[in-house]
This record gives structure tokens, C-alpha cells and sequence, in this order.
């Protein structure tokens, strides 16, 4: 046997070293799963690697998101953007999704499909 089944995916258990409030974005490499519940310090929870969420992004001239547009996630600032590089030196951001509706410059949030 090559392969067993375990389960759709659709979650993955996570033990963080901190306490993760509900509603975190957490990067594990390059995996985007976002926080349902509190999870303590050392305990075990779960990461929804799947689904639509409203994520926080970056906001100021050149900041916009258009409809359908592959997002990443920018772990240092804690936001959303549609530059695949980030920081000095530049590096990789880890793909999160495809935004489901467009955002402006100045918007605070847009709609995000997690694709992993």
C-alpha cells in the first residue's frame, strides 16, 4: 500500500507553541490555515486549510486585489496582498487563494478562498 486515507483535509491538526486566538492566519511553511477556535499553548486544535474567509489586507496607493486574482500571505505585516514578494530582502510569500470579489486601494478586508 501506497496511500492510506485519513480524512477530506478540509482541517489539519495544529499544536501551537503560543495561545492562538480564533481567527488567526497561521503559516506553516508554505500552508495558510486559519483558526476557528482559541487554541492554548501546547494543546492540540485545527486549521481550516479550506474555505472562504474576509482577511485583513494592506491598505494605501497600489494595495488593490481584483476579483479572481491569486493572493499570498504576507506573515510580517499580517495581511493579504497580491505581491507574491514581500520584505527587505524580498522573499517568497506563501500562496493563501484566489480573492472572490475585488477590494480598492483603501479597503480593509477582501474575500478570500483558501486554495492549498
Amino acid at each position: 500500500m501506497e496511500a492510506k486515507y485519513l480524512h477530506e483535509g478540509k482541517a489539519v491538526d495544529y499544536t501551537p507553541s503560543v495561545d492562538i486566538p480564533a481567527g488567526t492566519v497561521v503559516a506553516i511553511f508554505e500552508l495558510i490555515g486559519i483558526t476557528h477556535r482559541d487554541i492554548a499553548a501546547g494543546q492540540l486544535g485545527t486549521l481550516s486549510v479550506q474555505g472562504v474567509y474576509e482577511v485583513v489586507k494592506g491598505t494605501g496607493a497600489g494595495k488593490a486585489i481584483d476579483e479572481g486574482m491569486k493572493v499570498y500571505w504576507d506573515a510580517a505585516n499580517k495581511v493579504v496582498t497580491a505581491a507574491q514578494y514581500g520584505g527587505d530582502p524580498p522573499v517568497t510569500l506563501p500562496y493563501m487563494g484566489k480573492a472572490l470579489k475585488a477590494a480598492g486601494d483603501n479597503d480593509a478586508t477582501v474575500t478570500v478562498r483558501l486554495d492549498q
